[in-house]
């Protein structure tokens, strides 16, 4: 999937997340993109973006709820832009299965056009503080 503008990639990843999609998450993403994750795990490829949320989405973050706070968007060149997105978590599970409260994140990524669409090329989402 590629997205209409840049701007629809922070919607479209809350949206898959709320639904713990992870195919959908990776499928903003090109084919060889890559994803450091809240967890530190890093991904390289479409199909490994999508294996490790997978991961991530039925463990730790099976809960895990979404809201979506500011966010920037930050033109790099034509055709390629950053986003910067702050979400709070809350619902996530610790190791011993209890909540482990909320926190606040940042997902920032460059998006790159190709035909009029954009995809992900590199992610990283983050701990904020």
């Amino acid at each position: 999937m590629s997205l209409p503008s840049p701007d629809a990639f922070p919607r479209a990843f809350a949206n898959a997340w709320a639904t713990r999609d992870a195919a959908e998450i990776a499928a903003l993403f090109a084919e060889d993109a890559d994803f450091l994750s809240l967890t530190g795990a890093w991904a390289e490829g479409r199909k490994g973006i999508s294996d490790l949320l997978g991961a991530e989405l039925s463990g730790a973050f099976a809960r895990a709820k979404l809201v979506t706070g500011r966010g920037k968007q930050r033109p790099l060149a034509p055709g390629a832009t950053m986003i910067l997105q702050r979400f709070v978590l809350s619902g996530i599970v610790d190791a011993n299965g209890r909540d482990a409260g909320r926190i606040g994140a940042v997902l920032s990524a460059v998006l790159v056009e190709s035909s009029g669409r954009w995809q992900v090329a590199a992610a990283q989402f983050s701990v904020e503080g």
